[in-house]
């Protein structure tokens, strides 16, 4: 079996900003693994908040390469992320990158497109989120009104400043037909976020995620208890073994790829959360097409998704699953993750 690892500076369409930080580009490793003329993509844009960066991400995969090259099958999953997880049990983002690209060597050589093979329901995907950073009001409520007008109608509207009201309003008036879900990324206190779920309510806000710090599951409990808007929990719920833990502090968990390690850890931290009554949700980094299109397939898994993280890119070399409007088309995918290579980017 041959690869390659490589890295990308991707460039953002405009600054993305949360509460703890604004970012211009993104760094995206990408890892392509071939085997008898079948090629299987995988990437991933690490976070430094869980403690990887791309740097460490390439320094990783070429071993982890190692475990895949031995054990020589990429339909033997359940052993390599196994042992992925055993080599590497720290850095789920370099295991998300070769999961992906082993799941998607396995789907192409069956001429498959991931979903298919799982016997999931491509007409159960519901549509994405578009995510609005936080900017001035003014900057915000132009992205708003562009992403209305673009078919997209639930939108994201990060929080965590010192003036989020003026914010909000700013997009509920840009947008006035959209469903707004609210995301703080962890900048409130309890207190904070039960005062803000008044005028929060008042906006017609249908989700609040992760208003307190992640070690905060009291917190998140009380904010939970005093609001009708469901709750999402994201930094509080990194894994499966994490769902017991905020099962009664929350409504729904954000699955990401980037923080369980990959395919099989998504899929297990679904099943816990359906297991535990919770809803469920997919999340993204601002990455590219060759991370998010394997996240897609797990789509008719989950109540809610926010997969939009290469739309705020200004240029991806990989293509993706294609968008019907707001909906992911899994039935345009003729094998794999349908993630594609774009000539001579």
């Amino acid at each position: 079996m041959n690869w390659t690892v490589d890295r990308y500076e991707l460039p953002l369409s405009n600054p993305f900003g949360i509460s703890r930080e604004t970012s211009e580009t993104s760094e995206a490793v990408v890892v392509e693994l071939s085997r008898e003329g079948t090629t299987g993509i995988g990437a991933v844009t690490p976070s430094a908040y869980y403690g990887e960066s791309a740097a460490s991400v390439a320094e990783t995969l070429p071993s982890l390469c190692e475990v895949v090259d031995r054990i020589g099958d990429p339909h033997a999953q359940q052993r390599i992320e196994r042992e992925l997880g055993e080599r590497a049990p720290d850095q789920p983002a370099a295991r998300m990158a070769l999961s992906i690209a082993v799941h998607d060597l396995a789907a192409r050589s069956l001429d498959l497109p991931l979903y298919r093979q799982w016997g999931l329901d491509p007409d159960a995907v519901p549509p994405t989120t578009y995510t609005v950073g936080i900017d001035s009001p003014e900057r915000m409520a132009e992205k708003a009104g562009t992403a209305a007008d673009n078919g997209f109608d639930h939108l994201k509207v990060k929080l965590g400043t010192d003036d989020d009201r003026v914010r909000l309003d700013a997009v509920r008036d840009a947008a006035p037909d959209a469903e707004l879900r609210v995301d703080a990324n962890a900048a409130w206190t309890a207190e904070e976020a039960i005062d803000k779920t008044a005028w929060l309510a008042d906006a017609g806000i249908t989700m609040l995620e992760q208003p307190v710090a992640a070690d905060d599951i009291g917190g998140l409990r009380r904010v939970t208890d005093a609001t009708e808007i469901p709750v999402a929990a994201d930094e509080s719920c990194v894994t499966a073994s994490d769902v017991p833990r905020v099962a009664d502090a929350c409504d729904i968990v954000n699955a990401k790829l980037v923080k369980c390690g990959g395919i099989r850890p998504a899929m297990g931290l679904l099943h816990a959360a359906d297991a535990h009554g919770l809803d469920s949700m997919l999340g993204c980094m601002v990455e590219s097409n060759a991370s998010i299109a394997a996240a897609v397939h797990l789509a008719p898994l989950v109540d809610y998704v926010d997969l939009d993280g290469a739309l705020l890119l200004e240029s991806d070399p990989y293509t993706g699953v294609p968008l019907d409007g707001d909906v992911f088309d899994l039935t345009g995918v003729s094998a794999g993750t349908g993630a594609r290579r774009v000539p001579d980017w």
